[in-house]
């Protein structure tokens, strides 16, 4: 589906097209870490250390990049408190809050459905506990 530029930087929107620029954003929503920093900062504004417990298995280095490409296109704000140590947390922008919606829809999506893809044999869709 092809929409209309608003910016006029664009004759047109439309993601099967190589040369559009949401090819990149959707990119950055489609990676797993993305998807899961942009939901775990739906609870309110958290430190790096609070999201990375939250996200249980991202790097250091990982979530640093993510959270910078999530910054770069305007989903998420880092604000710096002037404090001994430095005080920084992230926050969902607008733009992220509205993100989060339909991201949060997939996510209970996969959540309601993981059952159904192991019945039909995907090994990587057991949640059996290690």
């Amino acid at each position: 589906m092809t929409t209309v530029c608003l910016t006029g930087q664009h004759s047109d929107h439309d993601v099967y097209a190589a040369q559009c620029p949401c090819r990149a954003m959707l990119d950055l929503l489609a990676n797993k870490w993305s998807a899961l920093a942009i939901g775990a900062l739906e609870e309110g504004p958290q430190r790096f250390g609070e999201l990375q417990r939250h996200l249980q298995g991202v790097s250091p280095k990982v979530l640093t990049q993510t959270l910078r490409r999530l910054e770069e296109f305007g989903f998420v704000d880092r604000t710096i408190y002037p404090a001994v140590p430095l005080h920084v947390e992230y926050s969902l922008t607008e733009l992220g809050s509205s993100a989060a919606v339909p991201l949060r829809m997939l996510r209970v999506w996969v959540e309601d459905n993981i059952d159904n893809a192991a019945n039909a044999g995907v090994p990587e869709a057991s949640c059996a506990a290690d």
